[in-house]
C-alpha cells in the first residue's frame, strides 16, 4: 500500500503587480462597489441631509468641503470610487454582450478603464482646487 503524501501548505502569491490587467480592474470594480455601498452612499446621505436641512448647514457642510485639503482628497478619492465602478461597469455590460471578449481586447477595454478614470480624476481633481 503505498504511502500518501504529506499535505503540503500551498503559496498563494496574493502580489497584485503580477496580476493581468483584466484580473486587477476585476478587484478594483469589486473594492469600489464595497466602498460606495459601505462609506460613499450614507457619506453623501449625510451630507445631503445637513444641507438642505437650513442655510447654515449648508454654508457650514460647502466650508468644510471646500477648505480642508484632506477633505478635498477624501472626496476626490470616493469620485475615483465611482468613476473607476461606472466605467469598469460599462465595460462588464460590454463584456456580458461578447464584445471584447478576446484576450487582446478584454486588455484593451481594461486599459481603457485604468485610463479613464485617471483622466477623468484629472479634470475633476484639476476643478475641484
Amino acid at each position: 500500500m503505498p504511502a500518501t503524501p504529506k499535505a503540503r501548505p500551498k503559496y498563494y502569491d496574493l502580489n497584485l503587480l503580477n496580476l493581468p490587467l483584466p484580473a486587477l480592474v476585476s478587484i478594483f470594480h469589486r473594492i469600489t462597489g464595497v466602498v460606495m455601498f459601505l462609506f460613499l452612499i450614507p457619506a453623501t446621505l449625510y451630507l445631503l441631509q445637513g444641507s438642505l436641512k437650513s442655510e447654515s448647514g449648508f454654508n457650514f457642510w460647502k466650508n468644510v468641503l471646500t477648505t480642508f485639503p484632506l477633505v478635498k482628497l477624501i472626496m476626490l478619492a470616493f469620485v475615483w470610487a465611482f468613476v473607476h465602478h461606472f466605467y469598469a461597469g460599462l465595460r462588464y455590460l460590454l463584456l456580458d454582450l461578447h464584445v471584447g471578449t478576446s484576450k487582446a481586447a478584454a486588455r484593451t477595454s481594461s486599459i481603457t478603464v485604468l485610463i479613464l478614470g485617471v483622466v477623468t480624476i484629472a479634470i475633476i481633481g484639476v476643478r475641484l482646487w
